[in-house]
């Protein structure tokens, strides 16, 4: 009863957010923690440290401004066009990559992350180091005016409520419990005659085509498709967030989405903004040392203690 109040709570104050914060901001914000969320689905409930995420976040995020410009389609169905894509290229490459564990694991997703990055490159429809720009946001159905930044963010938060709604179902049903003993102790989970890397391969699935999705709206909300996207800092960004939020935990990761997308909104525009990596750096590095369960799991940890 308490967490459903807690969410109702949680989605009231998104419904009035735009009203105190400037739109494109939030949307950038729950962009962003979609795609954290996607890869805690990976690393927090499984155990695997993917560094090849951003290939799956600018995927989606190509094929639905190529959609967008080129074929004349709706924002709804562009945007599940580069869900789908990114979805099938997650397929190829966790098929490829789900036989590895640990170091070997990261490193094959980075690997085939760098391959997409040249591929985007070196192809003509995506405008290479230019971007693909003036990306038209549309009209969802036919009859809302997308241009509207109010209207946008409401879009981009029901997107948003839909990937979080997907994460929190994949976790809590009996799937995620058998990926939670993968995670604890795969070779106990493969005496009870589970096919681990068959899990490990629908969830990797799973987790890359809500990348595509984070990445898709991404895309409209900013009207351009670019290199940033799918290049390897992405990739650490990303992971950044998911361990400053808190790795293992439902909110963890739009914590620390919010977190890391504020810190790089105040300072980008001043005088330190040439020094946001290094202050980024510093910021993992007191998280991986000082609270290693992350913003979340150590306010978890002090609830428990103090309150039960």
């Amino acid at each position: 009863m308490k967490i459903n109040k807690l969410y109702l709570v949680l989605f009231l104050l998104a419904l009035v957010a735009p009203m105190v914060l400037y739109p494109v901001f939030l949307m950038k914000v729950l962009c962003f923690a979609l795609f954290a969320c996607a890869f805690n689905l990976l690393l927090g409930y499984v155990g695997l440290l993917s560094f090849g995420h951003a290939a799956f976040l600018g995927t989606g995020g190509y094929v639905t401004g190529a959609m967008m410009l080129h074929t004349g389609m709706g924002p709804e169905i562009s945007i599940l066009v580069g869900t789908v894509a990114a979805g099938v290229l997650g397929a190829v490459y966790g098929k490829l990559a789900v036989k590895r564990e640990g170091i070997y694991f990261a490193m094959v997703t980075l690997a085939l992350a760098q391959l997409a990055f040249f591929f985007y490159l070196q192809s003509p429809f995506t405008g290479g180091e230019d971007g693909m720009q003036g990306v038209p946001r549309g009209s969802l159905l036919g009859m809302i005016d997308l241009s509207d930044n109010t209207n946008m963010y409401y879009f981009v938060l029901a997107i948003f409520i839909f990937g979080f709604w997907v994460v929190h179902r994949t976790i809590h049903s009996p799937f995620g419990q058998i990926l939670k003993a993968i995670r604890e102790n795969e070779p106990r989970a493969v005496s009870l005659g589970y096919n681990v890397n068959d899990y490990k391969w629908v969830v990797f699935i799973i987790s890359s085509a809500l990348a595509g999705m984070a990445g898709s709206t991404k895309t409209l909300v900013f009207q351009l498709a670019s290199l940033t996207d799918v290049h390897w800092h992405m990739s650490g960004e990303v992971v950044l967030m998911t361990l400053l939020g808190g790795m293992g935990t439902i909110f963890g990761p739009v914590v620390g989405a919010g977190v890391v997308v504020t810190i790089q909104n105040y300072l980008s525009g001043g005088e330190l903004g040439n020094y946001i990596h290094i202050i980024m750096g510093f910021i993992f590095i007191v998280c991986v040392l000082a609270f290693r369960s992350g913003i979340v799991g150590e306010l978890q940890k002090i609830m428990k203690k103090n309150f039960g």
